[in-house]
């Protein structure tokens, strides 16, 4: 997608707050109101923005591990990949799933309250899946750093 100037102050503006006031957004990237409105229709239909979510923080939510599981499949096959892929997409506690490169096959970034809750997860979840060979865990000490916006 070809982006001017004030599509990037925009997109950076609802990458900010996607809740402040239209007009606030228009004069923020230089625009009138009908072609920010008109800009962000056409972004939401090219799927350039998919959604717009409010962020929670997790310990406040009850969500006071996070950890980083490295998995290494038993067999490297389509039938083992979109199974294990399609198990982990109805798993909760895994917000973020990654396809990596090198020792292991998966990166998964998983949230729960505490550590027997992912030792159920880890055991009842990641090692009884069929097409997993082995799982090792990285705990997080603490976020130095998050953000969801892209360095438009």
């Amino acid at each position: 997608m070809n982006l001017s100037r004030a599509d990037r102050r925009l997109l950076k503006e609802l990458q900010s707050d996607a809740t402040r006031p239209q007009g606030d957004l228009a004069e923020l990237a230089g625009m009138s109101r009908t072609s920010c409105w008109r800009r962000i229709r056409e972004f939401e239909e090219a799927g350039l923005i998919e959604r717009q979510v409010a962020i929670l923080n997790p310990k406040i939510a009850g969500f006071n591990i996070q950890v980083l599981v490295l998995v290494a499949m038993t067999e490297h096959t389509d039938e083992n990949r979109q199974g294990f892929e399609r198990h982990v997409s109805l798993l909760p506690e895994v917000t973020e799933c990654f396809s990596v490169s090198g020792d292991r096959d998966y990166v998964l970034h998983v949230l729960v309250a505490d550590m027997d809750a992912y030792n159920e997860f880890l055991n009842a979840q990641i090692l009884k899946h069929a097409a997993v060979r082995s799982a090792s865990s990285t705990f997080v000490l603490r976020r130095v750093k998050y953000s969801t916006a892209l360095p438009l």
